[in-house]
């Protein structure tokens, strides 16, 4: 008897969509589809963006699916790889700002007392890790949002083991001293 579809690995699925079976796409789409989002929303910071480059991705891994070799890569380290390096060249491609790219004022009108302090932790989170360089800030997301391991990380962006360490090293300290700043701002 078949295996259930939500426990089929990723490569069975994409086998099962290259010899035609749509509900096969459809599954993989539904798994692998929010990692890549995230990590092309956080890289390229908007959000239609980031939807262009996930369905780039995407169509990118249908168009391999016949020749797909399983074991050789994780389809979600293979996205991964993809989606970065199209983030990467939409970046470098982007000379100026439109007005419209850019950040709308933050509404900082409380909602719940509680909710504020959450809130602004999170907001310090992200302003420290916005002002990170690109490639730990990847490392990071790659390792901490998205739960890859760091053997993976470094097939995305194509480098050791050892330097995706030393990113991630340096990316949580350069974290700690940031929020350290902020403390008592924050109340912790």
């Amino acid at each position: 008897m078949a295996l259930d579809a939500a426990q089929e690995s990723d490569d069975a699925l994409i086998r099962r969509f290259a010899n035609g079976d749509q509900s096969a796409a459809r599954l993989l789409t539904l798994r692998l589809t929010p990692g890549v989002l995230g990590l092309a929303r956080r890289m390229l910071k908007n959000e239609a963006e980031a939807e262009d480059v996930t369905q780039e991705a995407m169509l990118r891994l249908w168009k391999i699916a016949p020749d797909w070799e399983a074991g050789r890569a994780k389809p979600s380290t293979w996205l991964y790889k993809v989606a970065s390096n199209l983030c990467l060249d939409r970046l470098r491609k982007k000379t100026t700002t439109v007005l419209d790219e850019t950040n709308e004022p933050v509404d900082e009108t409380p909602d719940v007392v509680s909710q504020l302090g959450l809130a602004d932790r999170a907001r310090a989170l992200n302003q420290a890790m916005d002002s990170l360089p690109e490639r730990q800030r990847r490392a990071l997301y790659l390792r901490h949002f998205e739960d890859e391991s760091n053997i993976e990380i470094a097939k995305v962006m194509d480098t050791s083991v050892e330097a995706i360490e030393s990113l991630l090293g340096r990316a949580k300290r350069a974290l700690a001293d940031r929020l350290l700043k902020k403390r008592d701002e924050l109340g912790l």
